[in-house]
């Protein structure tokens, strides 16, 4: 097999695919580059289907290799592990898209593998690992209704960059994946800074426009190579079953699919299905699967019609309308900040943990380590759709709906230097009918504002559907979990007042047009602007104090050539500290040092030990301090811990000192003032005398003394100050008195 090579350019970039060199047994595989960014993508699918399988088997994977970037793995084992978040993440980018592209009915496993071969630090490969997909299964000869292909829109100083670079990211204010077909947007994943929504499609269109060439380039590579698809029929109910089925069905889903409570719904729905099958067993003998499908399908159309004609929902709302929303606040007691949310028969406790800068997550992510200090989890634990399953590590839905609450809040968080806490937002689902991530992403601001967490704005988030029979369009608002299965579009939308800070859209059809777009985004808007008001109605603000068990951080500096005066030799030093005080110290390079406990007299006797490390001394200033060595001109002071300053002989006492032992002798306390600092050396001149009282009647002869003093003494070599006082200079060489 030859190798075949096709470039296109998208914005800036080169994006290659490259077919015939690697994995040449897989079904479909591409390499996919831009700069020196490569990407492996393979397709393989089985011919067969598993027996008793209900369900499609697509397994997507996406695999960073340290070696891309030239690393060696963290950790003991010293190879890849687990997928960390950000693989499951692009692992979930590129099912969304590719899945419903496949067949009705086909049921064989299927698994799609990204390796990510070589990374350059400047192009995300997340994108390309997303068209690889597309190329990989559109070369296959796995059935398949592609193409689609990947691309990722910033928008830098108002201009909008295709597959902007990782530097170009960091100056932008919005950041949204973007998969098209060659008519329609398929899927959308990302975040903004509050953006308006004209400018979020303005967006997604000139994504939908930046895609076009690269899928002429899988077109033009599936005639050079592709395979020959495999037939493949659907087992679907006849016409005439399901007719019948309809039939038997009807009077029964016309009342089941107007219980407004989910519970009593399911299991009308369930008792008739049963008795529909039963009822047409003899008709169908040994089609229970496809009596089972044929009524689904018969529930789906009744439900569809029913938004479509009468503008009535499953649970009585028109399309427009939230459902009844409840929030508390403070509501448990020892944690830092607390919400519980409320929206129909979707809740979420959700609360918030402020800890310090030794909180803070190690990212050691492929292009390099970064530290991340908001963290959101999302949990979403099976009592809270009323089943039953083991409970096991998070599941990459729970990663996914926690990844988009925590990009929804993220922009609205304070920076370290406003607020220089470590923040973790945790969401338990208890109750689950529709949109339990936009829950988390309420219920997350109120727990915010309730820990005392400055945030920019509150933010909202509201999950809209589409039906689409025909010619008739229903957009609909807070959708239900059966109207998200039954439905053809998922779009949640999280903002603030001014702007959407996070998007998330999954759709189902073909042709979805600037004119639904739209509509969509202003009608969630005015849900997103309604949800607001009944949250800020519980908490209207930010609480001003912290909560009594949540840690207060205090910040000082100090200058930084005296951080190691802190750490001490190996660190002894800020570990005494904290032994001794239990408070948390977290020292920056800059000097900034920050200390957290909520005890505030053990943080003050912390600030008390490192100033005294660190202090320095003010000239004019009065200090107690403990003898340390006499000399015979004078004697060495300690006034603060490791600094030490010089009394001269002179500057003991009033009267002329013979003996500097005869006043002063080591271990004494003593108060001094000090003279000078000498710049550069950092040489500290004290004085006894200047803090002593003259004695009584002696002003006269102190006086004479001092002036005679003045001329025969000068200050020694070791304590003279730059500029300062010299001594008598007339003369040059001559005899400068007695010495």
């Amino acid at each position: 097999m030859s190798i075949i090579r096709e470039s296109v350019e998208i914005g800036n970039v080169t994006v290659t695919l490259e077919t015939g060199r690697l994995a040449r047994q897989a079904h479909g595989s591409v390499l996919v580059s831009a700069g020196e960014t490569m990407v492996l993508v393979t397709a393989c699918g089985n011919t067969e289907e598993r027996p008793g399988v209900d369900f499609f088997p697509l397994t997507c994977d996406y695999i960073e290799k340290t070696f891309a970037a030239g690393k060696i793995p963290g950790g003991f084992f010293k190879r890849e592990g687990r997928p960390r978040d950000e693989e499951v993440l692009t692992s979930r980018l590129i099912d969304r898209p590719c899945r419903p592209l496949f067949p009705e009915g086909y049921k064989c496993d299927t698994q799609v593998i990204a390796t990510v071969l070589s990374a350059d630090r400047v192009n995300p490969s997340d994108v390309l690992a997303l068209t690889g997909a597309s190329c990989a299964l559109h070369l296959s000869d796995v059935p398949w209704s592609g193409p689609i292909a990947g691309v990722r829109v910033g928008r830098v100083d108002g201009q909008l960059i295709a597959n902007p670079t990782f530097q170009e990211l960091e100056r932008s204010d919005l950041e949204i994946v973007v998969a098209a077909s060659r008519d329609a947007i398929v899927m959308v994943e990302g975040g903004a800074d509050e953006v308006t929504e004209d400018d979020l499609i303005d967006a997604l269109m000139f994504a939908h426009r930046s895609v076009q060439g690269v899928l002429d380039l899988q077109e033009r590579l599936r005639e050079a190579v592709g395979k020959a698809k495999r037939a493949f029929t659907a087992k679907l109910p006849s016409e005439a079953m399901a007719h019948r089925v309809r039939e038997v069905a009807a009077p029964g889903l016309q009342e089941a699919m107007r219980l407004r409570v989910k519970g009593t719904r399911y299991a009308r729905f369930k008792a008739l299905q049963k008795s529909t099958v039963e009822a047409l067993r003899g008709e169908f003998p040994e089609q229970d699967a496809l009596l089972k499908l044929a009524f689904h399908d018969a529930q789906a159309h009744a439900i569809r019609t029913m938004v479509t004609d009468e503008g009535v929902r499953i649970d009585g709302r028109d399309t427009v309308t939230v459902r009844p929303i409840t929030c508390e606040v403070s509501w448990l007691p020892r944690t830092h900040g607390s919400a519980l949310f409320t929206r129909g028969e979707t809740q979420g406790v959700v609360t918030t943990t402020l800890g310090t800068a030794q909180d803070e997550q190690k990212i050691d992510g492929l292009v390099g380590e970064r530290w991340k200090r908001f963290l959101l989890h999302y949990n979403f634990p099976p009592y809270s759709v009323g089943e039953v399953k083991p409970m096991r590590s998070p599941g990459r839905r729970e990663v996914g709906h926690g990844n988009l609450a925590e990009r929804a809040l993220l922009r609205m968080m304070p920076t370290k230097e406003q607020f220089p806490y470590t923040v973790r937002v945790v969401s338990e689902v208890t109750e689950s009918n529709g949109s339990s991530s936009m829950a988390t992403v309420c219920g997350g601001t109120l727990s915010l504002m309730d820990a005392g967490v400055p945030i920019k704005a509150p933010v909202a988030g509201v999950a809209m559907g589409l039906i689409k029979e025909g010619d008739k369009v229903a957009v609909l608002t807070d959708i239900l979990g059966d109207e998200d299965h039954l439905g053809d579009m998922d779009f949640k939308v999280c903002g603030t007042r001014k702007g959407v800070t996070a998007i998330q859209m999954d759709i189902k059809i073909d042709g979805l047009s600037r004119e639904i777009l739209d509509k969509a985004l202003r009608q969630a808007r005015d849900a997103r602007l309604h949800i607001l008001d009944r949250m800020l109605a519980t908490l209207p603000a930010t609480r001003t104090e912290l909560s009594k068990h949540a840690p207060r951080i205090t910040t000082i500096k100090v200058n930084p050539s005296q951080v190691r005066l802190v750490i001490g030799p190996g660190g002894k030093t800020i570990k005494g500290i904290v032994d001794q005080t239990g408070v948390a110290i977290d020292i920056e390079d800059d000097g900034s040092i920050n200390l957290a406990s909520s005890d505030n007299a053990a943080v003050q006797r912390a600030i008390d030990i490192i100033r005294g490390l660190t202090a320095e001394a003010e000239v004019g200033a009065v200090y107690k301090g403990t003898v340390k060595r006499l000399m015979d001109f004078g004697a060495f002071v300690e006034i603060f811990p490791g600094t030490e300053g010089l009394v001269h002989v002179s500057e003991l006492a009033h009267r002329h000192v013979q003996n500097v032992g005869d006043v002063v002798k080591e271990g004494d306390e003593v108060e001094v003032k000090v003279l000078s600092v000498e710049e550069g050396t950092g040489k500290i001149r004290l004085s006894r005398r200047a803090v002593l009282p003259l004695p009584e009647g002696d002003e006269g002869m102190v006086a004479k003394e001092r002036m005679e003093r003045a001329h025969a003494d000068g200050p020694p070599p070791s304590s003279r100050s730059r500029g300062g006082d010299r001594g008598d200079r007339r003369g040059g060489d001559r005899d400068r008195g007695r010495r």
